[in-house]
């Protein structure tokens, strides 16, 4: 079985509290007072305290268009992606060369070369390190990129695989929707980067940290609307549908059985929910469906509450956090799980 060596998340330094961050998306994107009321609305209700920032606040004035916001996801991207690689690396007890296959996604920025091109340059992986960036997933790719490293590792047992995930979501913000989407995206999503180091099960440190027992995917018939982006001349606008909650409370419970039943497993056999935290009626669909309470999805609310929803890299950082402040016995499962645009799912199931 696969690994998971080091799970380790970053956030940039520029860290403001929500009512702030209404206000500066107020001023920037809705000139008229009633629809920033209903903004302040919806950013009181997201149940986020604060969140971090690719830039100081005082720069996003000067963002006129996709062009400079996107510059800004290249320089600051590779910079928070090189930070938590090396940092996974080192709790893992390896070195950049050791990595054979580095995984990079993004969903909230255009890099040709991809980040796991630049990262792999800046940081010294080998020439011949296999490359594999991954667009297009959103929130999914946390899970998903495990899986994947999973599959890859299966395959080539004795060698190294990373994921890489970083998310800019303040960059893509449109000055001129005063869409519900777009009031409710600003209000949710934060900017951070997070790295998995994994191993296969022959290499030399494949004895210490959970082990990926499987995995599950679902994408969704006819929900190609639910979440995604509409790419135009000013960037990347939010596709968010009220519709989501209704896909999670129909198709999760079975997505979950999937995962268990072959294994002979439950969901009261599972001691570790590490879930992506979607928002407040995602989280709390999650727990009706599966018949769980908060505190069982207690570090989800946690990270939704101190960082917001950082779309790939928010299920890693829930993941660190599970490992750092909730140990687990010797023999729990776990299971990792994130949705995004598709609209699809993924699971995987995990034993330490």
């Amino acid at each position: 079985m696969t690994t998971i060596s080091a799970v380790h998340g970053v956030l940039p330094p520029h860290r403001y509290p929500q009512a702030q961050l209404t206000d500066l998306f107020g001023r920037l994107c809705l000139p008229d007072r009633a629809a920033r009321a209903v903004a302040n609305r919806f950013h009181t209700s997201a149940r986020v305290a604060t969140r971090h920032l690719a830039l100081p606040i005082e720069q996003y004035d000067e963002l006129d268009g996709f062009t400079a916001a996107n510059d800004a996801f290249l320089s600051v991207a590779v910079n928070l992606g090189c930070e938590a690689a090396l940092a996974a690396l080192d709790d893992a007890g390896l070195e950049p060369g050791d990595v054979d296959l580095v995984l990079s996604t993004t969903v909230t920025g255009i890099a040709v070369p991809s980040l796991d091109a630049r990262i792999a340059a800046r940081i010294g992986m080998r020439p011949d390190v296999k490359r594999v960036p991954v667009v297009g997933l959103g929130c999914l790719a946390g899970a998903a990129g495990i899986a994947r490293l999973h599959d890859f590792l299966r395959g080539w047992p004795t060698s190294v695989a990373m994921l890489v995930s970083v998310e800019l979501c303040s960059l893509t913000v449109q000055r001129q929707d005063a869409s519900a989407a777009n009031m409710i995206a600003a209000g949710l999503f934060g900017d951070g980067a997070a790295a998995v180091v994994a191993v296969g099960e022959g290499h030399v440190a494949a004895s210490n940290g959970p082990r990926v027992v499987d995995s599950v995917s679902h994408l969704y018939e006819n929900s190609e609307r639910a979440m995604g982006w509409d790419i135009g001349s000013t960037g990347l606008k939010v596709v968010l549908g009220a519709e989501v909650p209704d896909l999670v409370r129909t198709h999760l419970a079975q997505d979950v059985e999937r995962l268990l039943s072959p294994h002979g497993l439950g969901i009261g056999d599972i001691a570790r929910w590490i879930c992506h935290p979607g928002g407040p009626k995602v989280i709390e669909t999650i727990q009706s469906v599966l018949g769980l309470d908060e505190d069982d999805l207690a570090m989800t609310w946690r990270s939704l509450h101190r960082i917001g929803n950082l779309s790939s890299a928010s299920v890693l950082h829930v993941f660190a956090d599970t490992l750092s402040s909730r140990p687990a016995s010797t023999g729990d499962w776990g299971v990792v799980m994130a949705m995004g645009p598709g609209f699809c799912a993924e699971l995987v199931l995990l034993r330490w």
